[in-house]
């Protein structure tokens, strides 16, 4: 009795095998990469990107989410994102953040925040500065709101 091959339960367009990027390509990409975490705030241009690492900007793009399993735009507005979260837990105003992290509107700022982090920045910034201090070697982290409401309803 043979057996049949059993059918993928991945899509066909994620049954075929990637090939591995070369040694230099990667090393190229990865400078490429630094270049966009660095420039973050500057709102850096693909095609800049691109000619750090010597690539036309539409095989950069393929090559960057074969390696990297993201998009450059993804990237940075996901260092964005990092940065604004870290100046909101800082105390840093909103708006100020936002300026800090290159974008030039407050509401495309606010409205992407809130999609990517699940609340709005005022939010974050609150619920950021609401501490525990932990005796010890521990230092003082930012701690959710729905820890916060289990504790109290613990303690009560």
């Amino acid at each position: 009795m043979t057996e049949r091959p059993r059918p993928s339960l991945l899509p066909p367009s994620r049954t075929h095998r990637v090939a591995l990027l070369d040694h230099g390509t990667f090393a190229r990409l990865s400078r490429a990469r630094d270049f966009l975490a660095e420039a973050f705030a500057d709102a850096p241009r693909l095609e800049v990107a691109a000619a750090r690492a010597y690539l036309s900007p539409f095989h950069f793009h393929r090559l960057f989410v074969r390696a990297f399993g993201e998009t450059p735009l993804a990237f940075v507005t996901r260092r964005r994102m990092e940065q604004a979260k870290r100046l909101l837990a800082d105390g840093m105003p909103v708006t100020d953040a936002c300026f800090a992290v290159g974008y030039g509107s407050l509401g495309t700022f606010s409205a992407r925040f809130r999609e990517l982090v699940g609340c709005p920045p005022s939010e974050y910034r609150r619920q950021a500065r609401l501490l525990v201090q932990v005796p010890g070697i521990w230092l003082p982290r930012p701690v959710p709101a729905c820890f916060r409401a289990h504790w109290l309803l613990l303690s009560a």
